[in-house]
């Protein structure tokens, strides 16, 4: 078992979900609790592990997880304590896709969204993945590998391969792809 412990990240509905998919049809343990159930916004599952949330206060479920994948926001990533490896996958999605997924996520759900412009919202999150991509260059017990969500979407097979080299572990890269469900892209602008 590898001492690793595989991270999936990105911005909420980066596409997070589908790579948590992706490795999970590839033969690794995913760290979930199914609390949060598949909907409209994920059909798939969310894929989640509660716990995660609360890494600031309580990072003991960490030993658990190694050789496992688990789901991180990006703004979490900051908590990792520097005494386990990482390995990242990041997801990058076009900011405005990300501002209509979770526009229309809102609207379903009849909740209230943020109360900044799309514009300042971009700044925002272009500023913090920024400050991300500087923390993780900079942390020496991190790995990371980006993925753009549109490669997931156009070119499945790929991306499987890449991130199998990637982690170096012996993945079923074939099924890989076979989750990818592009009639889910629905978040395209106009």
């Amino acid at each position: 078992m590898s001492e690793e412990i595989i991270i999936v990240s990105g911005l909420p509905r980066s596409g997070t979900s589908m790579m948590m998919q992706m490795l999970d049809a590839g033969g690794l343990g995913i760290m979930t609790d199914n609390i949060r159930e598949a909907d409209t916004d994920n059909p798939l599952g969310y894929y989640e592990f509660e716990t995660v949330k609360k890494i600031d206060e309580n990072s003991s479920w960490l030993n658990d997880s190694k050789g496992k994948v688990v789901k991180m926001i990006s703004p979490l990533l900051s908590n990792l304590p520097p005494d386990y490896r990482y390995k990242v996958i990041f997801m990058i999605r076009d900011l405005q896709e990300i501002l209509i997924s979770q526009a229309k996520m809102v609207e379903r759900r009849g909740s209230e969204g943020a109360e900044l412009s799309d514009e300042k919202m971009m700044d925002l999150y272009d500023r913090h993945i920024s400050g991300t991509k500087d923390w993780l260059a900079k942390n020496s017990s991190t790995d990371v590998i980006y993925v753009k969500y549109s490669d997931v979407i156009n070119d499945p097979q790929s991306v499987a391969e890449r991130v199998t080299r990637f982690l170096d572990l012996p993945l079923k890269t074939d099924q890989m792809p076979t989750v990818v469900d592009s009639s889910l892209y629905r978040s395209k602008p106009k």
